[in-house]
């Protein structure tokens, strides 16, 4: 029997969201949310018939045409038009998660009733999340002000037959697959294409996408963090829980707890240590990866608020009899949290970046971690990959929320970035899950000259497990493709839910 998500006002958060798409639920409304919508679009269409007064957006022009009056008889022409005219998308197509998390968010956000479009509508998004017709979106055009209004317009193309999805791994027009599915075209009433375009669901689904990597990568950082502190004999006093309770932030506390649980019988830190203090990417692991999860901890409750509001415009207040023209759709709050997820996660690849170069650095085992180092060069490389990549995550790093630039006439003139934002989020995040794969690949290696001694049960394990994949390097090998076979290992492991959430 398949597995469905009701839409609700229930608070929907980012696990929640992860297991949705981790067990491909299917989305069903709710009787709640078909009453708040029903509602809303019966208000609305007595509000036309009864008020002769302008309403942006609903029988009026946009953006700078706000003042433009459009006939009744026009207002679908009015709606698809808008819809056509704004899918100016370009650059690469998202990726299909992201198209999901896009539908499902959008869905989310006009149950509540507050926007005013069919039933039906919302219903054929569903169709499409449900039979995995998903419209092709491209990665750039939104300034993130006026919601994403191109990418939402290609997203909303397909409901009126026009534009491409996906469907059954090809891209084909929307309008071949409508008549494959036996779906009529939608005919947008007023407000319809508006409701659909005004909206922070490009931003919010890379967000969502980007918090869930970030907790995976977030939980990895610790665990390679501990497996290289064996590898380089360090000690494990800065780790004491006596330290971190006197200065006691949140993801400190919990990143020394973990790293001491992922260490627990250890022999290799049980030892004596030759050196008095360690260098800071081991030493400084709470403080650096738990300022890290804290920042998380912020995107999230952030993206939270964001995932459970109505950010088209104007809104609906039935029970108020108001229609009140807002600017719900600026996406200011996104910009800024994902620049700041983007910095923060940065920084796991920064000092993951000084970890490798420490272990290749022959101080606490061999040069570039081979036995004839010279005719091999060993681990040298690596460790020049890792240093390319974490340059670029600075560059990606500058934030796209202090840029603002003037669009429709004046009259939208200031703009968050916040879909820039979005999108290199996700490169960094890649970035930082490479940089981890070269660590977790070397401090395994570099394991084995420990003097024969083993690091803790569960780190063995782990490591045994990499082995199956990746051999040890006795002499040198082509390495992209290992360090390929690190990061599929770090994509693939299952990790316990409760501890991958638990920041």
């Amino acid at each position: 029997m398949e597995e469905h998500h009701y839409i609700s006002s229930s608070i929907l958060d980012i696990r929640q969201i992860h297991e949705i798409l981790l067990h491909k639920r299917k989305l069903s409304l709710s009787e709640e949310a078909r009453a708040n919508i029903r509602r809303a679009r019966k208000y609305l269409d007595r509000k036309m018939k009864e008020q002769s007064d302008p309403i942006y957006g609903i029988n009026t022009g946009f953006g700078s045409l706000c003042n433009v009056r459009i006939p009744a008889e026009d207002l679908t022409n009015l709606q698809e038009n808008l819809v056509m005219s704004h899918a100016c998308g370009t650059g690469e197509k998202i990726d299909k998660p992201i198209i999901r998390l896009m539908l499902l968010l959008k869905i989310q956000s006009l149950s509540y009733g507050n926007s005013g479009v069919a039933l039906e509508t919302v219903q054929r998004l569903i169709d499409f999340y449900n039979h995995d017709v998903l419209p092709v979106v491209y990665s750039q055009g939104s300034l993130g002000a006026s919601g994403d209004l191109a990418p939402l317009a290609h997203l909303s193309l397909p409901l009126i037959g026009k534009g491409e999805v996906y469907y059954q791994d090809t891209v084909l027009p929307a309008v071949e697959v409508l008549k494959q599915m036996n779906w009529q075209p939608i005919s947008l009433q007023s407000k319809e294409g508006l409701a659909l375009l005004n909206g922070t669901q490009f931003m919010s689904a890379h967000g969502v996408w980007a918090l869930i990597k970030a907790y995976r990568l977030s939980y990895w950082a610790d665990i390679i963090g501990a497996l290289s502190l064996d590898a380089f004999d360090c000690s494990l006093s800065p780790f004491d829980e006596l330290v971190q309770m006197v200065r006691p932030h949140r993801g400190q506390v919990l990143t020394a707890q973990r790293v001491r649980q992922s260490l627990d019988g250890s022999e290799i830190a049980k030892g004596n240590k030759k050196n008095v203090q360690d260098p800071y990417s081991f030493r400084c692991i709470p403080q650096v990866h738990g300022a890290t999860k804290d920042t998380i901890v912020f995107v999230n409750r952030c993206m939270k608020t964001e995932l459970n509001s109505v950010t088209d415009n104007p809104n609906i207040f039935v029970e108020e009899d108001r229609v009140i023209s807002g600017g719900n759709f600026h996406g200011q709050p996104l910009a800024l949290c994902l620049d700041y997820l983007a910095i923060a996660m940065a920084e796991l690849g920064n000092i993951s970046e000084r970890r490798i170069y420490q272990l290749v650095s022959g101080l606490r085992g061999p040069a570039f971690l081979v036995d004839a180092p010279g005719l091999n060069s060993g681990f040298m490389i690596p460790q020049y990959t890792a240093a390319s990549i974490v340059s670029q995550n600075k560059q990606y790093c500058t934030p796209a929320s202090i840029d603002s630039i003037i669009s429709s006439n004046g009259q939208e003139d200031h703009v968050s970035m916040g879909a820039n934002a979005a999108t290199k989020v996700l490169k960094v995040l890649d970035n930082v899950e490479t940089i981890l794969s070269i660590e977790l690949f070397n401090a395994s290696q570099a394991l084995s000259y420990r003097d024969g001694l083993k690091t803790s049960p569960f780190l063995e394990n782990l490591v045994g497990q990499f082995r199956e994949k990746i051999p040890l390097i006795k002499q040198d090998v082509v390495m992209a493709p290992l360090i390929q076979e690190s990061r599929k290992f770090i994509q693939s492991f299952s990790i316990d839910p409760e501890e991958l959430y638990k920041q």
